[in-house]
């Protein structure tokens, strides 16, 4: 596949066409400037016998093309000056209904004339066709070239005035996919539902190195996709709801000796109504804790482990704390709007809605953790059938003993309020859930939950990856804890010996006897071991390179 570029610098490549017309109509009105002002400067000195400078000359073909005047010149006594002062004349009036009609009048009207005149010079670049979801948030997520070919015309215009590379079309037709330029593109999108497989067989007619990614609503339509041309299509209610489900679900292990270490590990939720807003990682409190370890972070639904310092917090931020235990209860009793989870595989999880989020939400589910799926279509044979938003179906689904709620249920009001209801029943269990708008996110942290992915957010930051090549929302690795020879780190503190980088794992304390040191002055001596923390590749990575004991 040819690479995809992102063009620097300005080029010509980056004018809309409108903008190349008008550089060309400055250029050559410049042009027949300077051409009639050498004629007339040598007319003057030739035929009138008046020679002047090239600066008059200049004067008097611009008074005269504007018609403003023409100055001391006239009048002139030779036919060959008279005929050549009324060609500038003409000119003059020509062009200034040139002007009128390229510049003026467009000013004044409410849409361009052709949409396809504000469209730059494509080149390896992305079509977009027929997106359903959020189409600015997407666009504001790409910073390579694209275009959009949207169908409804007013959402055409209105995006196109907005600044975005947007065209009126139907991506069925061939006619309409070459005026996006698809014969040079490198990457087609398509969101077209059922019209998909007739969008990605025209595309790929015009262009057989075509990539192609499409969104579907059900995985069942993967393989017949994948027919027809697709190379990857995603389901995004299926993604978000393994997602939400691998979250959910995400477990620690240490070995047996970790009862006399008294180290915890702990979950510090970033709640609605936290100071912790806005601010760095390495400005938070945890972060600078002398005897807490940072390890991993949800970040806007992915797992950063360690987090970068430049990440900042948000509502939809989930910390991954180690230390001991009392440190960890004295910090989320002085931050005010977090609260703390032991780390652990939830014995029991509901899960409200039982459609392709929910039933994939089950499927990923680890073995021997309990579910209970709530759904009020008797056709989707829940576990217990009623309408998520009424306290007593949730009753019905023993929410009163359940670590975590996993909302999938269709439309964003549903949820909500499925949300406001499960919290006023338990302010322990855990709550995660999935919305259609972006801008639902915060209502949704408003009503209880803990832990929010927007269907229109992930599918922007599916598409802005992928067409750069990288892996989207990464599966959930299981953290790991794991006792080494310090051997490596003999001289160090704990503090120099922890990885900054993203190396997925870090040293959470030092063993010392029968006690646990996590204070990050705490150098390390020969006879001590290291516990180390990391997902497994991670932790694989470091038994490869460093070794364990």
């Amino acid at each position: 596949m040819r690479e995809l570029r992102d063009s620097k610098g300005l080029h010509p490549r980056d004018f809309t066409k409108r903008q190349r017309l008008l550089v060309v109509f400055v250029i050559g009105l410049a042009l027949v400037v300077l051409f009639y002002t050498i004629v007339y400067n040598w007319g003057m000195r030739v035929f009138e016998n008046r020679p002047q400078s090239v600066f008059r000359s200049f004067q008097t073909v611009v008074e005269t093309m504007t018609t403003t005047g023409y100055g001391a010149d006239s009048p002139w006594e030779t036919p060959v000056m008279n005929v050549l002062m009324v060609t500038i004349q003409l000119t003059g009036v020509i062009i200034g209904f040139v002007t009128l009609r390229v510049l003026v009048i467009p000013l004044f009207e409410r849409t361009p004339l052709n949409l396809d005149d504000r469209l730059t010079t494509k080149n390896d670049h992305v079509v977009i066709a027929e997106y359903q979801r959020d189409t600015d948030m997407l666009l504001d997520e790409l910073d390579i070239d694209y275009v959009l070919i949207e169908s409804n015309e007013e959402e055409a215009k209105r995006l196109s005035d907005d600044g975005y590379q947007a065209i009126n079309g139907d991506p069925e037709d061939r006619a309409d996919l070459d005026r996006a330029t698809i014969e040079r593109a490198a990457l087609l999108i398509t969101d077209a539902g059922d019209k998909t497989a007739n969008v990605v067989l025209t595309a790929l007619e015009a262009n057989g190195d075509l990539r192609v990614i499409s969104f579907t609503e059900s995985t069942r339509r993967q393989k017949a996709l994948a027919e027809v041309g697709v190379d990857r299509s995603v389901a995004p209610h299926a993604l978000i709801g393994q997602r939400l489900a691998e979250k959910a679900t995400t477990p620690v292990t240490i070995d047996e000796q970790s009862d006399n270490d008294k180290v915890d590990i702990r979950e510090i939720l970033v709640r609605r109504d936290s100071p912790l807003h806005g601010v760095q990682v390495r400005d938070s409190p945890i972060a600078n804790h002398p005897d807490l370890t940072l390890i991993a972070g949800w970040l806007n639904g992915k797992l950063h482990l360690p987090p970068s310092p430049n990440d900042k917090l948000t509502p939809n931020t989930v910390l991954v704390v180690a230390g001991p235990t009392s440190e960890i209860d004295e910090i989320t009793n002085e931050v005010a709007g977090v609260r703390s989870r032991r780390i652990e595989t939830p014995s029991k999880i509901v899960v409200a809605g039982f459609g392709e989020g929910g039933t994939a939400a089950v499927e990923a589910l680890p073995t021997g953790v309990s579910v209970t799926t709530v759904d009020e279509s008797e056709g989707r044979s829940p576990d217990v059938i009623g309408d998520v938003t009424e306290p007593e179906t949730l009753r019905k689904a023993s929410i009163d003993d359940t670590s975590a709620l996993v909302v999938t249920v269709d439309g964003d009001s549903t949820a909500l309020l499925t949300i406001a209801i499960a919290r006023s029943m338990s302010s322990e269990i855990e709550i995660l859930a999935r919305v259609t708008d972006g801008e639902k996110t915060k209502a949704a942290f408003r009503a209880g939950a803990d832990y929010v992915l927007s269907i229109q957010q992930v599918s922007a930051r599916l598409v802005a990856t992928e067409v750069h090549g990288e892996r989207v929302i990464d599966p959930t690795s299981q953290i790991r804890l794991v006792r080494a020879d310090a051997a490596p780190f003999v001289g160090k503190s704990l503090a120099d010996a922890r990885l900054t980088d993203e190396h997925g794992w870090t040293l959470i304390g030092v063993s010392r006897g029968d006690t646990v040191c996590t204070d990050e002055r705490t150098t390390i001596g020969v006879d001590d071991e290291v516990i180390v923390a990391g997902s497994d590749d991670g932790i694989q990575k470091f038994e490869r390179t460093v070794g364990t004991s």
